[in-house]
């Protein structure tokens, strides 16, 4: 299982702290919208907009975070299209 499913599986056992002090380790689109999507679970929202940004997703267009999870957990799975512009 690769590091960003692993702590998607911590974000989904309400391992929040545990999660995003491992999401920070890494460098890419993924693991910032998945940095993005702990804040909005946090209510952070002003992070988690500078999140989005280096996801290269719109903030303000943002779908509920489930579904925005498991988007994210679907790419990270294979999906050959990313779920993002």
């Amino acid at each position: 299982m690769s590091p960003l499913l692993q702590i998607i599986a911590l974000v989904r056992d309400g391992q929040w702290t545990e999660a995003h002090n491992q999401v920070q380790l890494y460098d890419s689109e993924a693991a910032a919208w998945l940095h993005a999507l702990l804040h909005v679970q946090e209510g952070d929202l002003e992070d988690a907009e500078y999140w989005y940004g280096k996801a290269g997703r719109d903030f303000r267009n943002r779908a509920p975070f489930s579904e925005e999870l498991d988007a994210l957990e679907t790419y990270l799975c294979g999906d050959p299209a990313p779920p993002w512009p």
